[in-house]
């Protein structure tokens, strides 16, 4: 996806993924100059869609920060799952939640203009709140002025209710607090949500995967336009998957099985607390979304090309990823904040800014 247009800020992804944090940027005039993620089952893809920038492959444990190249920003999302609700709530405790203090040395030793990073809602729930508060000063601590806030993608134009946590900072000499974008689809007056009609509904009949949810390859006429078959766990029927034309969609899931329904599909209908049934007159309506559609959901363009042997690899990258959409809107918002003039502080404003940010440097 990259192209030979100069573009004014350099960028160091890390925890890249598949790529859609650093495609929204790259989509606002960024250029990625160097990307880290040691999972082998996304680089083949990471490769193919950024064909100008480094991919370095190892851990980031094993990268010393002297081996990143100078740039006006970090990017990334450190592994959510040890913070997830859904997963065993581990947070800094676990060996993944612990990467996220890898981030802060990046940062820390490189020194860009500005970070980004990713996360789910519950690294500010109850359970992690401390440890996320005490991430926030450790930013504070190697010289940033940090803002976060909790975005649906859907209040920005994506066709998806995601939720996530964002969290941006600014080097400290800059003197800038960044402030987030404010919503522009919702109820009156914004813009009415985006619908699943109108980013999947041109969308051909997919192709079933394979025997053990193997990839058709070539044989698509829409690329990863093929879904994930297979039987719906107990877990899976403990909810509605079901989701309308003229709705949003649910949030894209990292994993095929997981999969939510195509909204072709029939009404689900609940018999009880955590337990729905399909309707037993329109069984064959019941598939899974495609490769493809989660991949339009999340704002991937269909010549952004996902490579995998099993379609599962291929829901992982998009669930993980972040909304393109979002990520470029947030990019604009940094780049904008970053160029805007600066005014001239009084005395008094000087004062309290100065007091502010030395408070944060006491915890």
């Amino acid at each position: 996806m990259s192209n030979n247009k100069r573009q004014n800020y350099k960028l160091v992804s890390l925890f890249s993924g598949a790529g859609g944090l650093d495609l929204g940027f790259e989509q606002a005039g960024y250029n990625i100059i160097w990307a880290n993620d040691n999972d082998e089952s996304l680089q083949d893809t990471y490769r193919h869609n950024f064909p100008n920038t480094k991919l370095d492959a190892r851990s980031i444990i094993d990268i010393n920060s002297v081996e990143i190249p100078m740039s006006d920003g970090i990017i990334g999302g450190p592994p959510c799952q040890s913070w997830s609700l859904a997963g065993k709530m581990k947070g800094a405790e676990d060996t993944r939640g612990r990467l996220f203090y890898e981030y802060v040395r990046m940062i820390r030793d490189n020194k860009p203009k500005f970070f980004l990073a990713e996360n789910v809602p519950g690294i500010v729930s109850k359970t992690h709140i401390n440890k996320f508060e005490d991430l926030i000063k450790e930013f504070n601590k190697v010289g940033y002025i940090v803002s976060y806030e909790k975005l649906n993608a859907a209040d920005f134009g994506l066709a998806q209710e995601r939720k996530r946590v964002f969290i941006v900072g600014i080097r400290a000499d800059l003197d800038i607090v960044f402030q987030f974008p404010t919503p522009t689809h919702g109820e009156t007056p914004l813009k009415p949500y985006v619908t699943q009609k109108e980013v999947i509904g041109d969308l051909p009949e997919p192709l079933r995967a394979k025997e053990k949810n193997l990839g058709n390859g070539r044989a698509l006429e829409v690329p990863n336009h093929e879904y994930y078959t297979g039987k719906f766990s107990s877990r899976y029927m403990s909810r509605n998957r079901v989701r309308g034309w003229k709705e949003l969609a649910y949030t894209v899931e990292a994993s095929g099985r997981h999969a939510k329904l195509h909204p072709k599909a029939a009404p689900m209908t609940k018999l009880g607390e955590d337990s729905w049934i399909f309707d037993e007159t329109d069984l064959k309506s019941y598939r899974r979304l495609s490769v493809r559609e989660s991949a339009r959901i999340q704002g991937f363009p269909d010549n952004f090309l996902f490579f995998y042997k099993y379609l599962n690899d291929g829901y992982k990258m998009i669930g993980n990823a972040v909304p393109v959409g979002l990520a470029k809107i947030l990019a604009g918002a940094i780049k904008s904040q970053l160029e805007k003039p600066k005014r001239r502080l009084s005395d008094n404003e000087f004062l309290k800014s100065e007091q502010d940010f030395l408070q944060t440097q006491l915890f």
